[in-house]
């Protein structure tokens, strides 16, 4: 065990031994309650206390940490209650996600903690986030991220390694090596000799530390956050050991006993009692004293946790707390502005434009949106207006720019993402479904993010450039999915998205970008994002459909008008949540409805709607629901196969039917 870096006092060395007894004599008794069958499950830290302990006290309150599975002491030592926390472990009503997620997958804003969850590394972009919001109101703050050895094979941890490098974020990632995955050791993991190697790759400073070594611990992450600070990310690897399973119930059958006797004489726990000894700070009948001292603080909440009630199953509080917050109100200030014509890309930029010169923390990331301005140039001239810092060129890595976004919109910023393809979404596919939409419903406060994308077919791009994934997302609760169909609902709507406190999916018909033309006020409005628009007025059937659709519905409607026939069109706008009033009343009206939508038939978002309007409005159709969707294969590149592919190929014959029944 390496020398402090300097003289500790005795209260000091003594404060320390406490820190780093509590998580230990915690999880003792915890494997006790596990044996007991009162807690369900438990993930072990014994053995890495001082990584935990001593990163957290090398840090100052302020900076943000980004804990994983054997993090106890990172809660400990940021002195979270421990009735909250033990309630949380316990799955209690009083815990933090209220029995919503087990374990460490929570976290607290007012301790400066950022909860895990079980996708491995997915939180480490989160802290390029917190990094950069720090960086752009340059505070003295960093955030660390924790992460095992086995995580750092996944994409997020080479995305935020790579953009923490880039951006010269003020950052540490703390890589908590102790040989295996789950099972799989660390040879059958990575070539390279140690993982730190991997730092030079990016541009990063490295260390490598004894994990076991309090004072080593001290003294790196020390020496990292001032780095961190003037420009320089660190990745530190800590080695250490997993003295216990994965978690209890995986065991440790496949690690060899020698490793154990070799780890057990290099505890941390047991090196620092030592070191005490030899500098004659404490006794052993002193630090048996300590222990009986700490089990005794924490037994009294730890008693009062099991006792805590159970959390209540209460429907109408858990779709809240998994649903939408308010909207910005649709308002009007009455002021009068100058119109003009514009295409829908014009809109897209007009409302940006706006809301990024009404409230500097909107930030933009993206690929190719600085200075190229977007491939569809949705922000060109925007890093001249706002500058590099808001508007940011992001490497290649879509789901580090939406766990980045996370982390700015947790310290208060407004992200905006632009996928430069909606296709590309796919890559950032697990920020959004188990990072971002559950967010709310286990613990985080609102998350002002818009991720844009522009979607689509008709243009030739072929199956990787023309993809409508909308339908992917809706699923999702607290997520919304917006898609206009014209000029003034892409400015109003993506306005007030921006503004909105619940995430956003905007998706941009790219065919539409620069196909229609309106007359527009030169300025955004609130709008309300939860409202369908009636397009057109009939008598006859009804489509609903959005996007790309309605333009094929008003053609094919007016086409029918010279026939006597009158049909109604509804747009949707919103698919999360969908108006079921707007679309109901319409049925009421017509009696027959057909659903037409550009995505393939199999699970598009009109499977949805077909569902829907079966349990609300059955009783109201004269004819069956009618479906007209694009072919259920990918999106040809040819033209005239995509002609064939897309769903108004076939509309008249579908509506037909509908009407002929």
């Amino acid at each position: 065990m390496i020398a402090p870096a300097k003289k500790i006092n005795q209260k000091k060395a003594v404060q320390n031994y406490k820190d780093l007894l509590l998580p230990r004599l915690i999880e003792e008794r915890m494997l006790t309650l596990l044996r007991q069958n009162k807690i369900s499950k438990w993930f072990s830290g014994m053995g890495q206390e001082a990584i935990s302990v001593g990163s957290t006290l090398s840090l100052k309150q302020e900076d943000y940490i980004l804990p994983m599975h054997r993090n106890l002491g990172v809660f400990t030592t940021r002195k979270v209650p421990l009735y909250s926390l033990f309630t949380q472990l316990f799955g209690k009503r009083d815990g933090f996600t209220g029995g919503r997620d087990r374990s460490f997958h929570f976290g607290t804003t007012e301790h400066r903690i950022f909860g895990m969850i079980s996708h491995l590394a997915a939180t480490m972009p989160v802290a390029d986030g917190i990094a950069l919001a720090a960086k752009l109101r340059e505070k003295d703050q960093v955030a660390l991220s924790f992460c095992g050895d086995g995580a750092t094979s996944e994409g997020d941890f080479h995305e935020a390694l790579n953009l923490a490098a880039v951006w010269k974020l003020p950052v540490i990632f703390m890589i908590e090596n102790n040989g295996y995955g789950l099972s799989t050791p660390s040879s059958e993991q990575f070539a390279c000799e140690n993982i730190a190697d991997r730092a030079v790759g990016y541009g990063m400073e490295s260390m490598i530390i004894d994990g076991n070594d309090f004072f080593e611990v001290q003294e790196a992450v020390t020496k990292a956050r001032k780095l961190a600070l003037s420009g320089k990310p660190v990745l530190i690897e800590a080695k250490t050991f997993r003295m216990r399973g994965h978690e209890e119930a995986s065991g440790t059958f496949y690690v060899p006993d020698e490793l154990f006797e070799q780890w057990s004489e290099k505890d941390p726990i047991k090196r620092y009692e030592e070191w005490l000894l030899n500098e004659e700070i404490l006794s052993e009948s002193e630090m048996e004293s300590i222990r009986v001292e700490i089990k005794s603080q924490f037994n009294d909440d730890l008693e009062r946790a099991l006792d805590a009630e159970e959390p209540s199953f209460d429907e109408k509080e858990e779709l809240n707390r998994a649903g939408f917050k308010s909207q910005p109100k649709a308002s009007s200030n009455g002021k009068k502005h100058d119109s003009s014509e514009k295409r829908i890309i014009d809109a897209v930029h007009l409302a940006q434009k706006q809301a990024f010169t009404e409230d500097d923390t909107f930030v933009m990331l993206g690929q190719d949106i600085a200075e190229y301005g977007g491939v569809f140039k949705a922000s060109e001239g925007f890093v001249d207006l706002f500058g590099k810092d808001r508007i940011r060129n992001t490497p290649i890595i879509e789901s580090g720019a939406i766990g980045a976004a996370i982390g700015l919109a947790i310290e208060g910023f407004k992200p905006v993402v632009e996928m430069q393809f909606a296709d590309f979404i796919s890559c950032g596919y697990n920020q959004i479904v188990n990072n971002l939409s559950k967010g709310r419903y286990r613990w985080m406060p609102d998350m002002n993010i818009t991720i844009r994308a522009p979607h689509g077919g008709g243009v030739g791009a072929g199956p990787f450039h023309s993809q409508c994934p909308e339908n992917w997302f809706m699923q999702l609760p607290g997520l919304r999915v917006l898609v206009p169909s014209n000029v003034q609902d892409a400015q109003n709507m993506l306005y007030t998205a921006l503004y909105d406190e619940n995430p956003v999916l905007f998706f941009e018909h790219k065919k539409l970008y620069r196909s229609i033309k309106e007359i527009t006020p030169d300025h955004c409005e609130f709008t309300d994002l939860e409202k369908a628009s009636v397009i057109r007025d009939g008598k006859n059937a009804t489509i609903v459909t959005f996007g790309y659709g309605v333009v094929w519905a008003k053609e094919i409607a007016e086409d029918y008008e010279k026939q006597g026939v009158s049909i109604e069109i509804i747009d949707l706008r919103s698919l999360a949540p969908i108006d079921w009033d707007t679309v109901v009343e319409s049925i009421r009206k017509t009696g027959r409805v057909l659903l037409l939508q550009e995505n393939s038939e199999i699970l598009g978002p009109m499977s949805e709607l077909s569902a829907g309007i079966t349990e609300r409005a059955f009783k109201l159709l004269d004819a069956p629901i009618i479906r007209c969707s694009s072919l259920h294969t990918p999106v040809p590149f040819n033209k005239e196969l995509e002609k064939g592919y897309m769903a108004n190929h076939r509309l008249k014959e579908q509506l037909e039917k509908l009407l002929n029944f």
